[in-house]
């Protein structure tokens, strides 16, 4: 219930965003999503649970790419975004009623996914850091190539060239499509 309640809040935030003057924000810019920690974040230990930042980073990302109109645009072509992978770490812990910022960008694009790094920031100290491999489907079915997203979103405003370890950690975490188990 809380994420649904904290869904309003931050689509009653863009909206009220998006009647603001001035440029809206480019899918290739920082959003940065403000949240506080509440009870129903914390697990038995009284800190936020593991769980619930991969929850939260569903939010980021959502204010990222409705932020930038591109949420909008996808629908308006049919196209819909998945996480296809994720990796995680944690550096320190949030607790009750602290205020943190999640920042979310996009970090570049590979020929198979788009990737995103989303950081938990508490009073200018990294929390967590998180890099996302999300894919673009169709709803009549088939993969959005990253290239068609780059496009969509009216070409790269800058270079999306991927780091080196997130091209193995993505060649090391991908499933082959036989999917059997070892």
């Amino acid at each position: 219930m809380n994420l649904y309640l904290r869904l309003f809040l931050l689509g009653l935030r863009l909206r009220l965003a998006a009647l603001r003057p001035g440029p809206r924000r480019s899918l290739w810019d920082e959003a940065r999503t403000p949240f506080r920690v509440l009870p129903t974040d914390l697990d038995t230990l009284m800190h936020v649970n593991n769980g619930r930042y991969l929850t939260l980073m569903d939010l980021g990302r959502y204010d990222l790419l409705h932020g930038s109109g591109f949420w909008q645009e996808s629908a308006r072509r049919g196209w819909y975004a998945v996480v296809a992978a994720q990796t995680i770490t944690y550096k320190r812990s949030l607790t009750l009623g602290e205020r943190f910022t999640l920042h979310t960008r996009v970090l570049g694009v590979d020929e198979r996914a788009v990737y995103m790094e989303q950081t938990f920031v508490r009073q200018g100290a990294v929390v967590a850091r998180a890099v996302v491999q999300a894919r673009f489907l169709r709803r009549e079915g088939g993969q959005v190539t990253p290239d068609e997203v780059v496009a969509a979103a009216g070409g790269a405003a800058r270079d999306l060239t991927l780091p080196g370890w997130v091209h193995e950690w993505a060649d090391a975490v991908r499933i082959s499509s036989g999917g059997s188990v070892r």
